[in-house]
């Protein structure tokens, strides 16, 4: 039985996090051995201070081994047990988690064996796998599940058409399961299904892997490489499902931006369709574990990228892309590539070591900021080994041939099939010019200097932004020290460390809404960034405009508003509510409700409705764009709060499975501060206008801290 809880009191199962250490080996040259499975004993041993262990200090938070299938191995279990195996790669081996109530495991498994037909394909057998449950400790003993292995009949199919099916397969029997038993099947597990790797994990200590599973010590069970993950989960509850390796990858750090993740791959989900899946792209449904960890959402994402036709490294490129930035010295082609994906999918950003495999290739790589440690050895006799640290195993001197650490957004790939190490340069370029994506993004991309006339200036007099401010609650102190600073210097204000304001939710005073939220900061810790070189590596770049199908790659998937920041002055804003063309086009909603009534809370619901509606027709009849408005505002039309406008469109559009068919941008008198402006994006907005952004506009505040002008205002 699981021992995680489901969402209570400050506790969300969708805020899982992992930090911990994690190590992979491979023969270069793919030769298949035990030491293979040995090495990786040593490297996660070696890691063990990088786990964690449970109140009765014998329960780990997880540990576990990817390697690949060892034939060898299970052609003589399967013998055993009176059925034989096809040959090497034509046959899938899955490890599966389940129910010990035998008719629970029973029905899962049932579920299972169906899926598998669904896809063309033939159960071979079930296999019970060994394990010695007196190595555990209490906690991991009373949530220990019942394990087998399913060897499944490729029937003729091999190579990533089979693994193809097999995802298929598992995904179809998730949902299956999933829909006719709910919470009674929750440890129902597929730690993975292949013909070309296989994971033993669980809730261990390093040395406790080796000791439960008896079938790690065999001689004949062989591999090329191998992944080991020794699990500290953050502010979590350990869980056998969530042990690592997963079926890719290994991740030591945390995904800040998971939530935006989780919801943008939901909202992604109507647009797919591709030649890979057929008619049965449904079964893939949900893309993303609904209580995975952080880990969990990255694999199963990049599982999907990988079973769409991109390789394993096209597919990590995609998700943790390096630093792109004008400022940043990188090729063309590359730069080109970055771009390009930029506008099929935002980053999984967070610092990130990572080392993962697809059963032929294995690797590592590091965020862009190389917020985590990664390092890397290769000896003579053709060895190498990527790490959380060195000395993870000692060689002497003399058989060093290399060794280093990973650097920020750098790549170590190693092909068995070529039989070599594949430099980060080679890799990338291959990738980056596997498909013209420079002359795509010459031809499609959008962009505001180019696609307009002459700027048209918008004129603001000092009246209607009296008006304005005092509607959208300015106060003296936010003029002069938040508005006046941005203005005159260029720059967010600088001021105390300290904010010994109320809480807004405990606070007597109106507040906007803003106020009510606060930064959500990492949940381990992270080393200082200096802005220097923040602003080396990240950027604000932003494409706006309607999302295509993620798992193929056309010219069209550039077609869209491409923003050097997510600001917009009032002139840009203007020249966009004027264009007039077919293939983008754009359209404002006003986002404002009746204040002339008494029932002011009937009044927002129903502006809130007639907002969304507006969002619905404008993607119906072809918008790309959405400006979400509250200019028009008068005594009897209030703004409706921009937080609340922004997130009730986005959200409502994914709901309705719409939310991939137009950017929204906000245009709007009330963000005032960098932290609106952080929030107006953290919940869909693709770009703001912040109303009072003009040099006029300057001129007005300005006139409105004057004491005599203010008291007038007031």
């Amino acid at each position: 039985m699981t021992l995680r809880p489901g969402d209570q009191g400050l506790y969300e199962t969708r805020r899982e996090h992992d930090a911990c250490g994690i190590g992979a080996v491979v023969n270069i040259n793919g030769a298949r051995d035990h030491s293979i499975i040995e090495y990786g004993k040593e490297i996660l041993i070696n890691l063990h201070h990088r786990g964690a262990a449970g109140a009765d200090e014998s329960t780990g938070d997880g540990a576990g081994i990817l390697f690949q299938i060892p034939h060898d191995f299970f052609a003589l279990e399967s013998r055993k047990l009176d059925f034989d195996l096809p040959g090497v790669s034509r046959y899938g081996v899955g490890m599966v988690f389940g129910p010990k109530e035998a008719e629970l495991r029973a029905i899962c498994d049932k579920r299972l064996e169906a899926a598998i037909s669904h896809y063309g394909m033939a159960l071979i057998g079930w296999r019970d796998v060994p394990t010695a449950p007196d190595c555990l400790g209490k906690i991991a003993l009373a949530a220990e599940p019942s394990i087998k292995q399913v060897f499944v009949d490729g029937a003729g199919l091999e190579g990533h058409e089979l693994e193809r099916r097999l995802y298929l397969a598992r995904k179809r029997a998730e949902r299956l399961i999933r829909e006719d038993l709910a919470d009674r099947a929750a440890d129902f597990y597929v730690a993975s299904l292949s013909s070309r790797t296989i994971c033993y994990k669980g809730m261990f200590m390093a040395r406790q892997l080796f000791a439960y599973y008896p079938d790690l010590a065999e001689e004949t069970l062989t591999s090329a490489l191998a992944i080991v993950h020794q699990r500290y989960s953050t502010n979590t509850f350990p869980n056998w499902q969530l042990a690592q390796p997963f079926r890719y990858v290994a991740h030591n750090g945390e995904i800040n931006t998971l939530s935006g993740n989780r919801n943008w791959m939901r909202a992604r989900q109507k647009q797919m369709a591709g030649d890979f899946f057929g008619e049965d792209t449904d079964d893939l449904f949900p893309i993303l574990p609904r209580d995975g960890s952080d880990s969990a959402c990255f694999d199963s994402t990049l599982e999907l990228l990988f079973h769409c036709g991109r390789s394993i490294p096209h597919s990590m490129m995609m998700m943790i892309p390096e630093a792109f930035g004008s400022k940043y010295h990188i090729s063309t082609d590359k730069r080109a590539f970055y771009e390009y994906h930029a506008s099929i999918m935002e980053p999984w950003d967070g610092p990130a070591a990572m080392v993962f495999t697809d059963g032929r290739v294995i690797g590592g790589t590091l965020d862009r900021n190389g917020l985590r440690p990664c390092r890397y050895l290769v000896t003579t006799d053709g060895l190498a080994i990527v790490a959380s640290e060195t000395g993870v195993v000692q060689f002497p001197p003399e058989k060093i041939a290399k060794k280093g650490r990973l650097m920020p957004g750098r790549m170590f790939l190693v092909d068995t099939g070529e039989g070599r190490e594949i430099s980060d340069n080679e890799v990338k370029s291959r990738v980056a010019r596997k498909k013209p994506y420079r002359r795509w993004l010459e031809e499609n991309r959008i962009e505001l200097r180019g696609l307009f006339d002459t700027p048209t200036l918008v004129e603001s007099d000092p009246q209607t932004m009296a008006q304005r401010m005092r509607a959208f609650g300015y106060t003296r102190e936010e003029l002069r020290m938040v508005l006046m600073p941005m203005a005159l210097n260029g720059q967010e204000p600088v001021g105390s460390m300290g904010n010994d304001t109320p809480l807004a939710v405990l606070s007597a005073k109106p507040k906007l809404l803003f106020n009510y939220f606060k930064q959500l900061f990492a949940q381990v810790t992270n080393p200082p960034i200096d802005p220097l070189r923040e602003g080396l590596v990240m950027n604000l770049m932003v494409f706006a405009g309607k999302k295509r199908n993620i798992l193929t790659e056309t010219p069209g998937h550039c077609r869209q508003l491409k923003l050097p920041h997510p600001i917009l002055a009032n002139e840009n804003i203007e020249r966009l509510r004027t264009v007039r063309r077919d293939d983008f086009k754009v359209v404002t909603i006003s986002a404002l409700f009746g204040g002339d009534t008494s029932g002011h809370a009937e009044a927002l619901a129903a502006g809130l409705a007639q907002l969304l509606d507006s969002a619905q027709k404008a993607i119906q009849d072809g918008a790309s764009l959405i400006i979400i408005s509250d200019r028009g505002m008068s005594e009897s039309s209030v703004p409706i709060p921009s937080l609340l406008a922004t997130s009730a469109v986005h959200h409502g559009l994914l709901e309705l499975g719409l939310r991939g068919e137009a950017g929204l941008i906000v245009e709007s008198g009330e963000p005032r501060e960098v932290m609106h402006f952080c929030l107006l994006c953290g919940f869909g907005a693709s770009a703001i206008n912040p109303i009072w952004r003009s040099s006029r506009s300057m001129n007005c505040i300005e006139k409105a801290i004057c004491p005599k002008r203010w008291s007038r205002l007031r």
